[in-house]
Formats: C-alpha cells, sequence, structure tokens
C-alpha cells in the first residue's frame, strides 16, 4: 500500500519556502546573484505547479494526463525528487515496470531518507517479486522520527511478510501497526489472514469484521471473509457475505472461485 496508493505533496508549503528563499536576498546582493536566485525560484515554482497539476490528474486517475504533466515537471526541473516519486507511481499503475523503477531509484539517490519515498519503493518491490529487498525499506519509513505514517509502513512489511509466509515476522509488524492505528483496515484485513493461515478462525473473524460493513472493502477482503465463516461453519454469514460478493463484483476472480468451490486455493 503507498502512501494511501497517494503521497501528499506540500505544494504550498514549498512555494511559500521558495518565495521566502527570494525575499531573503540581501540588498548587497550583486545583480546577477540576485538574478540567479529569482530564477531559480521560478523554476522550481513552474515545477511545483506542473507536479501539482500531475497530482490531481492522477486522483482523478486520469494517469496519461497525470504523465504528460509530471514529464513537464521533469523537463523544468530535472533533479525534483516529488516529480521522479510521483512519475514512478504512475508508471508502477501504468504496467511500465522498468520505467518505475528508473524514476524511483532516480528519487532515492537524491533524498534517500524521505520515508514517504522509502515506503513507496518499497511496496513497489514488493509488488513486483521482490519481497525480501522490500522490507528494509518499510523498516526505514517506520523508525523515521519524522514520518507521519509509521503504521502504513508496518502494515505493508507485515503484508509482504506474509508472501514470504514469516508469520512470525508478519505478526510482529502488524499488531505494532494496528497498535497505532487500529482504524487502518489494510492492517485488520492483513491480521485476519494472518490468523486464517494459522487455523485461528476466531481471530480472523474479529479482525475481518471490523472491514466486512465498510463500503469500499475489495472483492478479496470478502473471499477471505466468507472462508473464515465457512471453516467456522456459520452458514448465515457466509451466505450474507457470498451475496455481497455477488452484488459488488460479478465478475471478480473471487466470485468465480466461489462458483467453483475453490475454497483452498
Amino acid at each position: 500500500m503507498r502512501s494511501g496508493r497517494l503521497f501528499l505533496l506540500m505544494i504550498g508549503a514549498l512555494t511559500a519556502v521558495l518565495l521566502s528563499a527570494c525575499a531573503g536576498v540581501s540588498p548587497s546582493s550583486s545583480n546577477s546573484e540576485f538574478a540567479t536566485r529569482v530564477d531559480r525560484v521560478d523554476t522550481q515554482r513552474r515545477a511545483s505547479i506542473r507536479l501539482q497539476l500531475a497530482a490531481e490528474y492522477y486522483q482523478q486517475r486520469q494517469l496519461q494526463i497525470a504523465l504528460d504533466e509530471v514529464k513537464q515537471a521533469l523537463q523544468i526541473s530535472p533533479n525534483f525528487v516529488d516529480a521522479h516519486s510521483m512519475a514512478a507511481l504512475i508508471y508502477m499503475d501504468l504496467g511500465e515496470i522498468k520505467l518505475a523503477e528508473e524514476h524511483f531509484s532516480r528519487a532515492i539517490r537524491l533524498s534517500p531518507q524521505d520515508p514517504d519515498l522509502s515506503n513507496n519503493y518499497g511496496w513497489f518491490l514488493c509488488q513486483n517479486g521482490r519481497v525480501e529487498q522490500s522490507l528494509p525499506y518499510f523498516e526505514s519509513a517506520a523508525r523515521n522520527r519524522a514520518y507521519q505514517s509509521p503504521a502504513r509502513a508496518l502494515t505493508n512489511a507485515g503484508v509482504c511478510s506474509l508472501k514470504l509466509k514469516n508469520l512470525v515476522a508478519a505478526e510482529n509488524y502488524l499488531k505494532e501497526a494496528f497498535q497505532l492505528d487500529p482504524s487502518n483496515p489494510t492492517t485488520s484485513i492483513g491480521l485476519a489472514r494472518l490468523n486464517y493461515e494459522r487455523g485461528d478462525d476466531r481471530s480472523a473473524r474479529f479482525y475481518i469484521n471490523r472491514v466486512t460493513s465498510s463500503d469500499a472493502i475489495s472483492a478479496e477482503a470478502l473471499w477471505l471473509a466468507i472462508k473464515i465463516e465457512r471453516r467456522l461453519g456459520d452458514r448465515a454469514a457466509e451466505v450474507s457475505l457470498v451475496t455481497q460478493l455477488g452484488r459488488r463484483y460479478p465478475n471478480s476472480a473471487e466470485f468465480i472461485a466461489y462458483q467453483r468451490g475453490a475454497f483452498n486455493e
């Protein structure tokens, strides 16, 4: 899970900083030095505006337009870290893995201590079969005192540890994340899956029930809830969840799996 699948772009704050930098030029500065500083501020301002537009289009899932805007930001300011990070996210969603990797790598080189960037790059690695490589990036983000969402990185580390079948590590990450932010549905789903795989179906039910009433619940989470109730033998709860899955996601792989009776796949 990326910083929500989005990172927050503090364009207003950045612009204020740039303007204050401009205001701070000493009257005794030479004309050429002053002009250079003004040009630098104007360049970054124009790049920031393009990046802000890219972020807005990205939120609207207009990925190609977002990509065009972020490319313009990078033409204006080739070392703009946030623009490289945004480009990486867009390319990732477009399935352009090599290009996403290039922009993530460039951003990491430019800002190796950025916790949002570390979290997003870790998720990229995890989603592309490099799970073990992802964990140090999640750790780096979670332990960074400047990071405002450590629970998110810990949840990602837990979910990716589950992919490695490392249940002990997954439990440690997910429980710490739950203590920090019990409202995160991804954390609850991760803990439900962890307990389901351990055979602790009642604990699995406790965590999955925290999200089954959400309008935003995914087909994957509903399918997990169905399997939990089936193992617990609660037929009424199972039927209710199946009805919900069929209504919301009739063409999903999960509903098709239910129809095939593929409960153990």
